[in-house]
């Protein structure tokens, strides 16, 4: 396992406002109330993975994040990345992993986006045949030839982004965690980044854990997906594992000859809608759906047959409202850790 993580648990302590009568007295006096943020999770994750880390707001996904990253310290479990101790082993360990806040940033704001990079490189040490070849290979991949030359300060959202992008991943580290990347990111920018980052996982075999609310990074890019709902992990699996919980209707398009559609044939199923020659139906099993195909083909010359499953952020939403976890399946911890 390249990222494991035992019982990890970070609390904060957080302080109750006050008014300003006697404030000094108060502020030497006051005691603050514990709140636990992450309360035990254990994680597994391979080599090569592309994993969602979801949940609610304040479900404590950035600070899981920051203690991987060896940002926060936990208050109680243990950490091994790499076979390091992310808060002990950090400037070893800064070498080997990329992050990326999608609201910080760690380019330099008055200098052109080239310098950045190049300050990076004496930052972490790398060759120059490599880090000519790595950035040469970014700059044609996230499409960056119009702006590489520009101060950051002047460039657009979407722009900087793929910048922040690049900086986090010079470096050619074996993991890389994302917080919020594509937030706010006009769609074409956010196509690029998401092409990007399937290529950087497909062929440099990165490892990637992705926080997001935009759920169209998830759909595209996420094989597994970890949900975690105050502080605690109440699913780890497949995607479709977890649309297996909210019982929603998938939907089945039948394409059928466009003759067809001119004879008006009676179907014992009714479609919800129909476009053009495509007929829409709400299904609720794979029986419903070989129920519906059999009997249209009674009527029509089907030409194609598609089957959307329910959206990963309509499942999200109800799970999150319904609090429906325990048919969950998780992945449990089944090595030591050895920090």
């Amino acid at each position: 396992m390249i990222i494991q993580a035992k019982h990890l648990t970070r609390d904060f302590k957080i302080y109750k406002a006050r008014s300003s009568f006697h404030m000094l007295n108060q502020i030497l006096r006051r005691k603050g109330e514990i709140k636990r943020v992450v309360d035990g999770v254990d994680l597994e994750i391979q080599e090569g993975e592309f994993v969602g880390y979801l949940g609610p707001n304040d479900a404590g996904k950035s600070t899981t994040i920051k203690m991987l990253s060896g940002v926060l310290q936990p208050t109680l479990g243990e950490i091994s990345v790499l076979g390091l101790n992310p808060s002990k082993d950090r400037k070893k360990y800064a070498q080997q992993i990329g992050v990326l806040y999608g609201q910080r940033t760690q380019l330099w704001w008055d200098l052109p986006l080239r310098d950045s990079f190049d300050l990076l490189k004496a930052i972490y040490n790398i060759p120059q045949t490599d880090f000519t070849k790595r950035l040469h290979r970014f700059i044609e991949l996230l499409d960056m030839h119009e702006f590489i030359n520009q101060p950051v300060r002047q460039l657009s959202l979407g722009q900087r982004m793929k910048g922040e992008m690049v900086a986090a991943l010079i470096h050619n580290p074996r993991i890389l965690f994302l917080d919020e990347p594509t937030i706010g990111l006009d769609v074409l920018a956010k196509d690029r980044i998401q092409e990007f980052l399937a290529y950087i996982n497909k062929e440099e075999k990165v490892t990637v854990m992705l926080t997001s609310h935009n759920m169209d990074d998830v759909e595209r890019l996420c094989k597994r997906i970890i949900l975690i709902d105050q502080g605690k992990v109440k699913f780890d699996g497949a995607k479709d594992a977890l649309r297996d919980l909210v019982k929603q209707s998938k939907l089945l398009i039948l394409e059928v000859a466009a003759g067809d559609m001119k004879l008006n044939h009676p179907l014992p199923y009714a479609p919800i809608k129909e476009e053009g020659n495509r007929l829409f139906f709400e299904v609720a099993d794979d029986a419903e759906v070989s129920q519906i195909i059999a009997a249209s083909a009674q009527s029509y010359s089907i030409l194609k047959v598609d089957i959307e499953e329910p959206k990963i952020d309509s499942v999200l939403k109800e799970l999150y409202l319904s609090k429906n976890y325990q048919a969950a399946p998780r992945r449990m911890v089944i090595e030591p850790i050895n920090p």
